[in-house]
């Protein structure tokens, strides 16, 4: 069994910590767990990327080479990263990826998270937490109580609101 993740967009968007925080929970399962991360020199704003890997056995890359679950979150990381996506999925926040390649043979679901999180929260700044919601509701080998317990861990600021964006992400999958 191995699990790719990949996650990308701009930075201030918490796209290292969510792979942070995947991580984690993967660790706390007894999974062997690879994340790599990179970002453009200018940090804020500037383009982020993180790799995060789950396996049983020993891995040998710590390299997204074929993504189950690319989170999108920025069109120019859906641009850059699309091709690395065959039979996976591409989650997607349409405030950001305005369009979307139809020619893809992966499944592709816009999740409105930065706009979940203002109507829920108040704040954008929780739209990391609601995509963490929808990604522990598809990704199997992840248990929901654990990526919430590792959110709680990394993040322990703004714990209650931060519960709801994880519980709206989790719950948005069922809405749709």
């Amino acid at each position: 069994m191995r699990t790719e993740i990949l996650a990308s967009g701009f930075g201030g968007q918490g796209v290292v910590r969510l792979g942070q925080i995947l991580g984690e929970a993967a660790v706390k399962q007894g999974y062997r767990v690879t994340m790599l991360k990179s970002h453009g020199t200018e940090m804020r704003g500037g383009y982020v990327r993180s790799q995060v890997v789950i396996s049983d056995e020993p891995i040998d890359s710590p390299i997204v080479e074929n993504a189950d679950l690319f989170i999108a979150l920025s069109l120019a990381a859906y641009n850059a990263f699309k091709h690395l996506v065959d039979s996976g999925v591409i989650l997607y926040d349409p405030a950001f990826v305005v369009e979307i390649d139809e020619t893809l043979r992966c499944t592709q679901i816009a999740v409105p998270a930065k706009d979940l999180a203002v109507e829920n929260l108040g704040k954008a700044v929780f739209a990391n937490t609601v995509m963490l919601g929808v990604t522990a509701r598809m990704v199997e080998v992840l248990d929901r109580d654990v990526v919430l317990q590792s959110i709680m861990h990394v993040i322990p600021k703004y714990q209650e609101e931060n519960k709801r964006a994880f519980e709206t992400g989790y719950s948005f999958i069922d809405g749709n």
